[in-house]
């Protein structure tokens, strides 16, 4: 099962927080936010299918979140994978959090993340931070 949001960078993408990566629907980003890779996306988790949302429920989730961004001369991919939790709602209706922790809220995305936003790839990081566009794929086996 697969959801898909597409989002842009912005300039103040850093992508230096060591627990955390997020994607928002906000249309602007502050230098704080410093586990934010996108702004202005088209779906937040409230927007996911039901049957999603239950495959993401078990321990036994595994998830995998394609981040690609696209600058028109080249394309930048990274994946990372982690897991799902009994406790995942998905109905954050602002933004979505892939943690490498294990806590949950409305908005976690996923669990137990190989990395944060720190582990993205420089040259990812810097297409984002002149805004290019972005489609983040959240897959779930």
């Amino acid at each position: 099962m697969r959801e898909t949001i597409r989002a842009r960078g912005h300039e103040h993408v850093s992508a230096e927080h060591a627990s955390t990566f997020e994607v928002t629907s906000d249309d602007w980003l502050t230098p704080a936010g410093d586990c934010i890779l996108a702004i202005d996306a088209d779906r937040t988790p409230a927007d996911f299918d039901d049957a999603f949302v239950e495959a993401c429920q078990s321990h036994d989730a595994t998830l995998t979140v394609t981040v690609s961004v696209d600058t028109g001369e080249r394309t930048f991919e990274q994946t990372v994978r982690g897991s799902g939790h009994p406790d995942l709602t998905f109905t954050g209706d602002r933004s979505i959090v892939f943690r490498t922790s294990d806590y949950v809220d409305d908005r976690t995305g996923m669990v137990g993340a190989e990395h944060a936003a720190d582990g993205f790839d420089d040259k990812l990081v810097s297409a984002l931070a002149v805004g290019a566009p972005v489609t983040v794929t959240i897959d779930v086996a």
